[in-house]
């Protein structure tokens, strides 16, 4: 049963230690969704209120992404969604805040079995790459989301498409409505492929 084997995988997780972001997350954020989906989505790693809860995109990001699906067509309840890495990568801000710190090139590659064991258990028919991190751990180092955003690429047997991580929208000023469009048609185009 595949929601036996994707818990097994969890449970192999949380014992991970194969590299040292363990250390300091307060626990292993895995994916979480339908088994098997059409769709999986695939972000950078858990924030603060990740690391807390258990649970991938329940923060801010978690409710602007919501709110996107919603207006591409795509139902909520029937996407896997699950990060790049899943540990907590964080340094001290002032007083108790914790501040996000992007993993290293090789913490993504450490953590990669995951999230490519995730894909062999949730069987997607397309893959969306929510910014640069996770769209270099499935496309590779040099990809850059800048040139491909929006397009199908075939790759591991799957169509990805690659495009913004809703963190990046909520930090960008005064281009926060422009770069939500371009979530939105993003999201849309995956919609499309799965349509058909």
């Amino acid at each position: 049963m595949a929601a036996r084997a994707l818990e097994r995988l969890h449970e192999a997780a949380a014992e991970c230690t194969d590299c040292g972001l363990y250390r300091n997350a307060t626990q292993v954020v895995f994916g979480e969704g339908p088994v098997p989906a059409r769709l999986m989505m695939i972000g950078e790693q858990p924030g603060d209120r990740e690391d807390r809860a258990g649970h991938p995109f329940v923060g801010p990001a978690g409710a602007l992404l919501d709110d996107v699906l919603v207006e591409a067509g795509i139902a909520r309840d029937d996407v896997f969604v699950t990060n790049a890495v899943k540990h907590f990568k964080w340094q001290r801000g002032s007083g108790k805040v914790r501040i996000h710190k992007s993993p290293s090139r090789s913490e993504v590659v450490a953590c990669s079995q995951w999230w490519q064991r995730e894909v062999e258990v949730v069987k997607p028919e397309v893959v969306v790459c929510l910014g640069a991190v996770a769209a270099k751990a499935v496309l590779g180092p040099s990809t850059k989301v800048s040139e491909i955003r929006g397009k199908p690429i075939e790759q591991l047997g799957l169509t990805v498409v690659a495009t913004l991580h809703p963190a990046a929208i909520l930090r960008a000023g005064e281009r926060r409505e422009a770069m939500r469009a371009d979530l939105v048609d993003d999201l849309h185009v995956a919609a499309v492929l799965l349509a058909g």
